[in-house]
């Protein structure tokens, strides 16, 4: 029997229409013939989602007993009586109640598809297993029901029923997905738009990861290894040598330039260095540091591969990410060498098939290669063990063999041919032609007719010492590449393995460059390393930093102005290509504190100077007008010429009073914001409930603030925070949604748990502020639309939210269904101080 085939709806939220898109796709498969029933469908109470039904026909479900109550679930063994072609089951990640045949739907739905019936199932991104985690983190509430990753892949088909933040949270407010009072809480909790974007947007990346692999299974399953343009990606190949920054820069500017048929936006940058796969030391890992971090900073990323032939090796990985375009440096070969093989560029380009393949002019084209001393295969100690052989050796064999038995020419050939190899084994190439060249000379004086005499009288015996010293030389240089290539490679291994330790405890470091200066002074036992600037220590591990090139072991320049002194022991030919990585990386290191620590002095000091300058526009014009009118009344009291009966008195005292109350609060505000700027207010952060500290704030409102709706749980966790300045944050922020909310819609202040949070929302349906707006409204002696022009200094939301942050807590703005502004005050509880 067929299996069937599982087709999933993919949302990033609860309403986006899942289950509504899954039962319209079951009505179009019954109106084309197909047997279609639906085996469970939870409605939650949408009568949208209840008529859209309809009549198909829906098996009755099982109904479960568990600790003394009844619970419904899916049917299994009814729909596969029933046998349909196509059955419906809602919420894949569902947890079943005890007692059924399976914990979880999904493994339900297994069972109905082995039975050969088609399944159309919905999920939510935030119930796949691998998402689980993150999906915490952004909303605060565990999921405990989920669906294994490779169930959800396994589908023939995933549709993603999407929906703006936007159009989600109108939906909520108009109770379309949950009862009129759980909206409230919904909106200021899961459903809060941030986390709908988060949430969306993981769905779509999850989404498209699938897609990427079904596309690559594709290619794969049919042989497809031409490259399919879904993406422009721009792979610029490195080699490590002074030509790459501007391979990079030119690789950069192509892709920024190219459109993406998928994004629109601008193609994929991807830097490839390909490494001989015998493991042997190739570039300057100093430089591909450097370029790896440039091709970083232009938002690329950067990729190692090995392989015997640098062109197949590139065109395989540009194949295998699907790459457009490829970036090569003109060959540095000259034109003699050229003669010889074509090279990676051309080669690439003959074979590149479909893919765009740009050669990049630069200095060094065409000028050959830059030699580079080849590295000692033994030592020093070895080749004089060879010489000395050699010497003591060969006339040793003569002797013996003189003295000895007499053989014929040929096995005193093969016997001097063993000896030579033995000195290839001990001391490598050059003691071994020399051992070459002497035996054959011995051979030909002391055992070649006529004996005693540098001539051979037969052709034959020309012959075999000729092939002797051919062999000879053969075997003595292959033993000595041998050699050599085991010592790179050991030295490769060596230096991957010491960069490898660098980079973790680096990154693992909070201050990277202290940490990189450190482990380079543990890896090669120096007693200092001292970083210079201009002759000037910037930075220093070990015993006392050195000054003066003079009094350091070795000296690597890292730039124009940067220079690194060590002191403790002279440094290698092979150490000195790891420390010039380490110096480039300490060079990064330098300039990425330098600059967090100018943003840093800077930021204030901005700050400040805008401060001040709105301070005085705002005593220049906002206290004027409080004072005046105070002036006026109490001159108008003191005047002798008119004369005012009690009413009129009594309003200029009122006038009066309410002017200096006015002036009192401006003077206040001002003093506190000074005094947060200076970081000198005083704060005593106490247990406290929201439901003591609302209704005072009310009250300070006098009778506009009975007008507020207050909802209030009444299991609502206490809040740290100091009682008199949050007082004074709510008295704001409800004083600005008085002064904007409808008389027919007054404002709301509700308030909810989140996690270790407290969230105190206060709600008003005026004409609120755009989003793009919502920064400017907390800058201080700043007025917008949602403010009133005539009054204040445009302190109030400032001072409110610098007050919270004194308390650890935020303030962040929140458009409120319908129309309107929301403020939300975000409070540690006490078990999260």
């Amino acid at each position: 029997m067929a299996r069937g085939e599982l087709r999933i709806y993919l949302g990033a939220a609860p309403g986006v229409g899942k289950t509504y898109t899954m039962l319209e796709e079951a009505h179009r498969r019954a109106g084309r013939g197909t047997d279609v029933v639906v085996a469970l469908v939870e409605t939650h109470g949408r009568r949208h989602t209840q008529a859209m039904i309809g009549d198909l026909e829906v098996v009755p479900r099982r109904t479960v007993g568990y600790r003394g109550a009844e619970f419904t679930e899916l049917d299994v063994a009814a729909v596969l009586a029933r046998a349909p072609e196509l059955a419906v089951v809602d919420e894949l990640a569902h947890t079943n109640v005890p007692g059924c045949a399976h914990a979880k739907r999904w493994q339900d739905v297994q069972e109905l598809l082995s039975a050969g019936i088609d399944v159309l199932t919905t999920v939510n991104v935030q119930h796949l297993e691998s998402l689980n985690d993150v999906v915490a983190r952004i909303t605060g509430v565990e999921q405990r029901e989920t669906v294994p990753d490779a169930v959800v892949r396994a589908a023939e088909q995933v549709e993603l029923v999407d929906m703006t933040p936007e159009a989600l949270r109108r939906r909520m407010a108009h109770g379309n997905i949950y009862r009129p009072e759980k909206v409230d809480a919904a909106l200021g909790n899961y459903f809060r738009t941030g986390n709908l974007t988060a949430l969306r947007e993981l769905a779509l990346l999850w989404l498209a990861d699938k897609v990427e692999d079904q596309l690559g299974r594709y290619r794969a399953d049919n042989r497809i290894s031409a490259t399919w343009e879904t993406r422009e990606r721009v792979v610029v190949a490195l080699t490590g040598g002074s030509e790459g920054d501007t391979l990079i820069r030119r690789a950069a500017r192509i892709a920024t330039r190219t459109a993406s048929p998928r994004s629109g936006g601008g193609a994929d940058l991807m830097a490839v260095h390909v490494t001989r796969n015998d493991g042997l030391i190739g570039a300057d890992p100093a430089a591909l540091a450097r370029q790896r971090v440039l091709v970083e900073s232009l938002g690329g990323t950067y990729h190692q591969v090995a392989g015997a032939d640098v062109a197949h090796a590139l065109l395989d990985f540009a194949r295998a990410v699907n790459a457009t375009q490829i970036v090569l440096g003109a060959s540095s070969r000259g034109r003699f060498a050229q003669l010889f093989s074509a090279g990676v560029g051309v080669t690439t380009t003959a074979l590149s098939g479909t893919i765009d393949v740009h050669l990049v002019p630069h200095e060094r084209a065409g000028r050959g290669r830059s030699r580079r001393r080849m590295p000692v295969g033994l030592s020093r100690g070895r080749r004089t063990a060879g010489f000395v052989t050699v010497l003591l050796g060969l006339p040793a064999l003569t002797a013996l063999l003189r003295v000895g038995p007499a053989l014929s020419l040929t096995n005193d050939i093969l016997l001097f041919l063993v000896a030579v190899v033995a000195v290839a084994l001990i001391g490598g190439r050059w003691p071994a032609l020399l051992a070459a060249v002497s035996g054959s000379l011995m051979l030909n004086w002391f055992f070649t007719a006529p004996v005693g005499r540098f001539t051979i009288a037969e052709t034959g015996n020309l012959l075999a010492l000729a092939i002797f010293v051919i062999v000879a030389i053969a075997v003595s240089w292959v033993v000595d590449q041998a050699a050599r290539t085991t010592r790179q490679a050991a030295q490769a291994g060596a230096d991957a393995q010491t960069l490898a330790t660098v980079a973790g405890s680096v990154l693992r470091g909070d201050r990277p460059l202290l940490a990189l200066l450190g482990r380079l002074r543990e890896t090669f036992t120096l007693e200092s390393v001292t970083l210079l600037e201009n002759g000037v220590v910037v930075a220093e591990a070990g015993g006392p930093p050195c000054t003066h090139a003079a009094d350091a072991d070795a000296e690597v320049t890292v730039d124009d102005h940067l220079v690194m002194l060590l002191k403790g022991r002279p440094l290698r030919a092979g150490d000195r290509r790891i420390v010039e990585a380490f110096a480039a990386q300490a060079a990064l290191a330098v300039r990425q504190e330098r600059l967090a620590a100018e943003a840093a002095t800077a930021r204030p000091l901005a700050e400040a100077d805008r401060m001040r300058t709105a301070l005085l526009a705002a005593v220049s014009h906002d206290l004027r007008n409080p004072l005046a009118s105070a002036k006026a009344a109490v001159a108008s009291l003191r005047s002798a010429e008119v004369h005012f009966d009690d009413n009129d008195r009594a309003e200029l005292l009122e006038t009066a009073d309410e002017s200096l109350d006015r002036l009192t609060r401006l003077v206040t505000n001002l003093l506190d914001m000074s005094r947060l700027q200076a970081g000198a207010l005083g704060v005593t952060p106490i247990a406290v409930g929201a439901e003591e500290v609302v209704p005072r704030a009310l009250d300070d409102l006098g009778p506009p603030g009975r007008t507020v709706a207050v909802h209030i749980p009444d299991d609502l966790p206490y809040v740290h925070a100091d009682p008199g300045l949050l007082e004074r944050v709510l008295v704001n922020l409800a004083a600005n949604a008085l002064r904007y909310s409808p008389a027919d819609r007054p404002p709301v202040i509700t308030a909810s748990a989140l996690g270790e949070t407290v969230e105190v929302r206060v709600i008003d349906h005026g004409p609120g502020i755009p989003p793009d707006r919502w920064d400017d409204v907390f800058l201080p002696f700043q007025r917008l639309g949602d403010r009133d022009n005539h009054v204040g200094v445009g302190l109030g939301l400032a001072l409110s939210r610098g007050l919270t942050e004194a308390m650890s807590g935020t303030l962040t703005p929140e458009e409120t269904p319908g129309g309107g502004l929301t403020m939300i005050v975000a409070l540690p509880t006490t078990a999260g101080a």
